[in-house]
Protein backbone atom coordinates (compact mmCIF):
# COMPACT_ATOMS: atom_id res chain seq x y z
CA UNK A 1 0.00 0.00 0.00
CA UNK A 2 0.90 3.71 -0.40
CA UNK A 3 1.33 5.53 1.88
CA UNK A 4 -2.30 7.81 0.74
CA UNK A 5 -3.85 4.87 1.10
CA UNK A 6 -2.20 4.39 4.41
CA UNK A 7 -3.05 8.00 5.82
CA UNK A 8 -6.93 7.36 4.69
CA UNK A 9 -7.09 3.91 6.53
CA UNK A 10 -5.38 5.47 9.33
CA UNK A 11 -7.59 8.19 9.89
CA UNK A 12 -10.89 6.08 8.71
CA UNK A 13 -9.62 3.77 11.78
CA UNK A 14 -9.22 6.93 14.38
CA UNK A 15 -12.62 7.86 13.38
CA UNK A 16 -13.75 4.39 14.47
CA UNK A 17 -12.35 3.92 17.54
CA UNK A 18 -14.21 7.32 18.24
CA UNK A 19 -17.49 6.07 17.17
CA UNK A 20 -17.17 3.20 19.23
CA UNK A 21 -15.77 5.09 22.30
CA UNK A 22 -19.17 6.80 22.07
CA UNK A 23 -21.27 3.86 21.73
CA UNK A 24 -19.32 1.99 24.39
CA UNK A 25 -19.98 4.77 26.73
CA UNK A 26 -23.45 4.88 25.67
CA UNK A 27 -23.85 0.96 25.91
CA UNK A 28 -22.32 1.70 29.86
CA UNK A 29 -25.06 3.60 30.46
CA UNK A 30 -27.78 1.02 29.25
CA UNK A 31 -26.07 -1.96 31.23
CA UNK A 32 -26.20 -0.13 34.58
CA UNK A 33 -27.59 -2.00 37.04
CA UNK A 34 -31.55 -1.96 38.15
CA UNK A 35 -32.39 -0.64 41.29
CA UNK A 36 -34.95 -3.48 42.59
CA UNK A 37 -36.60 -0.28 44.28
CA UNK A 38 -38.15 1.37 40.81
CA UNK A 39 -41.82 1.32 40.83
CA UNK A 40 -41.88 -0.96 37.81
CA UNK A 41 -44.29 -3.41 36.93
CA UNK A 42 -43.38 -6.90 36.90
CA UNK A 43 -43.11 -6.88 33.02
CA UNK A 44 -42.18 -4.22 32.65
CA UNK A 45 -38.92 -4.83 35.26
CA UNK A 46 -38.59 -8.23 33.08
CA UNK A 47 -38.37 -6.61 30.00
CA UNK A 48 -35.76 -4.38 31.49
CA UNK A 49 -33.66 -7.03 32.42
CA UNK A 50 -34.06 -8.71 29.03
CA UNK A 51 -32.80 -5.30 27.29
CA UNK A 52 -29.65 -5.11 29.45
CA UNK A 53 -28.41 -8.37 28.46
CA UNK A 54 -29.41 -7.32 24.80
CA UNK A 55 -27.20 -3.96 25.80
CA UNK A 56 -24.58 -6.20 27.62
CA UNK A 57 -24.07 -7.75 24.51
CA UNK A 58 -23.72 -5.17 22.27
CA UNK A 59 -20.94 -3.35 24.73
CA UNK A 60 -18.83 -6.47 24.59
CA UNK A 61 -18.99 -6.88 20.92
CA UNK A 62 -18.32 -3.24 20.59
CA UNK A 63 -15.61 -3.37 23.26
CA UNK A 64 -14.19 -6.03 21.12
CA UNK A 65 -14.33 -4.15 18.10
CA UNK A 66 -12.39 -1.70 20.29
CA UNK A 67 -9.28 -3.68 20.42
CA UNK A 68 -9.07 -5.01 16.97
CA UNK A 69 -9.12 -1.18 16.34
CA UNK A 70 -6.14 -0.32 18.16
CA UNK A 71 -4.36 -3.40 17.31
CA UNK A 72 -5.38 -2.42 13.37
CA UNK A 73 -4.13 1.05 14.16
CA UNK A 74 -0.61 -0.14 15.65
CA UNK A 75 0.05 -2.65 12.91
CA UNK A 76 -0.79 0.10 10.32
CA UNK A 77 2.97 0.56 9.02
CA UNK A 78 4.00 -3.42 9.15
CA UNK A 79 4.87 -4.76 5.84
CA UNK A 80 2.22 -7.18 5.66
CA UNK A 81 -1.01 -4.89 6.93
CA UNK A 82 -3.41 -5.19 4.63
CA UNK A 83 -2.90 -8.74 3.34
CA UNK A 84 -5.10 -11.45 4.54
CA UNK A 85 -3.87 -13.39 7.78
CA UNK A 86 -5.04 -16.85 5.76
CA UNK A 87 -4.70 -16.69 2.19
CA UNK A 88 -1.55 -13.85 1.59
CA UNK A 89 -4.01 -12.51 -0.96
CA UNK A 90 -4.48 -8.04 -0.99
CA UNK A 91 -7.53 -7.23 1.02
CA UNK A 92 -9.45 -5.22 -0.89
CA UNK A 93 -9.25 -1.15 -0.27
CA UNK A 94 -12.78 -0.91 0.23
CA UNK A 95 -13.10 -3.81 2.73
CA UNK A 96 -10.81 -2.26 5.09
CA UNK A 97 -12.44 1.32 4.85
CA UNK A 98 -15.25 -1.03 6.15
CA UNK A 99 -14.17 -2.59 8.24
CA UNK A 100 -10.56 -1.17 9.08
CA UNK A 101 -10.23 -3.72 11.89
CA UNK A 102 -10.14 -6.93 9.51
CA UNK A 103 -7.64 -9.36 9.28
CA UNK A 104 -9.21 -11.14 6.60
CA UNK A 105 -10.55 -10.76 3.03
CA UNK A 106 -14.15 -11.57 2.13
CA UNK A 107 -13.58 -15.16 1.06
CA UNK A 108 -11.20 -16.41 4.59
CA UNK A 109 -13.52 -14.56 6.42
CA UNK A 110 -16.25 -17.16 5.74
Amino acid sequence: MNSDELNIIETKIIEEIEKTLQSISHYKELTKPIAPENAIGRISRMDAINNKSVNKAALDKAEQKLTNLKVALSNINDFDFGVCFKCKNKIPMGRILLMPQTRFCVNCAR
